[in-house]
């Protein structure tokens, strides 16, 4: 017995020997791995949306940039459950990540609501020279008072109402139909002076309650219409384009306590890296969702002459820009870029 538990240990002496040594003799370094750390990111459209595809980006440009050391896992189609619900985990830090409309993050951060102001922007292009000027880093910078940390800002298009009952022409026809607008009380209010009712509700229950007649219609962007398939359901499409609502990349600041000042500024500069990629993909797919919907026979209205819905929502400003009227007058007075 004695000579077994002897010969058990010479064994694993010479096990040991074997795992320290190299063939050529030499005491082989144990190379330490580095640490990864796992994040979340929270998004309500599916895998196909544009800007599911840029949260994606994000998250693979982190990855290489930080060489593995920080991964961050993308789960879309409300997996993590709808934007409400969501920003108030990125706040506690049980969520890390997630790309949030605007609207929502505006109803804990109200100031934001002068960037979705309806009939605020020209077009798309002048949208995009104030959220890269001065006044987009401002309000960028205004959420770090609720948890939040603001990385970059997404292209929505512009919002436009859609149907199930009838083609919408002018603001009287919009009385007496029920929508589902986001879950803000501007746009509420915004939806209620143009004529509308309206019933809040989250994204996810849009299709069968207009499948069930509960609400008429909802007002979207042409992909988030389309990839939704709530065509299916809604063959009418007015392009009357009340707002342009930037969405916004944004991180719990919990996220401090797990990575260094070195790997935020990685973080932020992909960020700024995939808006540019997140812009070209909603360019291409907002046309080719357009042009789809269009080929599928769905009916669509433009309201070339829009200064009834205008006037009509001017009472707004007063309500919720109160405090940034002068920077709403330095929006709408900036010239577009040659």
């Amino acid at each position: 017995m004695l000579l077994k538990k002897n010969y058990r240990a010479w064994i694993g002496m010479v096990c040991m020997v074997i795992l320290l040594s190299g063939c050529n003799g030499e005491t082989t370094t144990v190379v330490k791995q580095p640490e990864v750390t796992y994040f979340r990111l929270a998004e309500i459209h599916p895998s196909d949306h544009p800007t599911t595809k840029a949260d994606r980006e994000f998250a693979r440009l982190v990855e290489e940039r930080t060489e593995g050391r920080i991964i961050i896992k993308v789960y879309d189609s409300e997996q993590l459950g709808p934007e409400k619900a969501v920003l108030e985990q990125v706040q506690f830090g049980a969520i890390d990540f997630t790309r949030l409309s605007m609207g929502q993050v505006a109803e804990i951060s109200p100031q934001l609501n002068v960037l979705q102001l309806p009939y605020i922007y020209r077009d798309s292009d002048h949208m995009w020279q104030v959220l890269n000027s001065d006044i987009g880093d401002f309000f960028l910078d205004s959420i770090e008072d609720k948890g939040l940390i603001g990385l970059a800002w997404y292209d929505a298009g512009a919002r436009s109402f859609y149907n199930s009952v009838r083609e919408i022409k002018t603001l009287s026809d919009l009385e007496g139909l029920k929508f589902r607008v986001m879950e803000s009380q501007l746009m509420v209010e915004m939806a209620r002076a143009l004529g509308a009712s309206v019933i809040p509700m989250a994204y996810g229950e849009v299709y069968s309650s207009i499948q069930t007649g509960v609400i008429d219609g909802a007002e979207n962007n042409f992909p988030s219409y389309e990839t939704s398939l709530h065509y299916e359901v809604a063959k009418y499409f007015t392009i009357d384009e009340h707002v342009r609502v930037p969405e916004m990349l944004i991180a719990s600041n919990k996220i401090l306590d797990r990575i260094s000042e070195e790997d935020l500024a990685i973080i932020m500069a992909c960020a700024e890296e995939s808006e540019i990629y997140q812009r070209d993909k909603w360019r291409i797919e907002e046309k080719e969702s357009e042009q789809k919907l269009r080929d599928l026979g769905i009916i669509i209205t433009e309201i070339e002459d829009r200064q009834a819905f205008v006037e009509a929502v001017r009472p707004l400003y007063d309500r919720y820009a109160n405090d940034y009227l002068e920077m709403v007058e330095r929006i709408q007075n900036m010239e577009s870029l040659e």
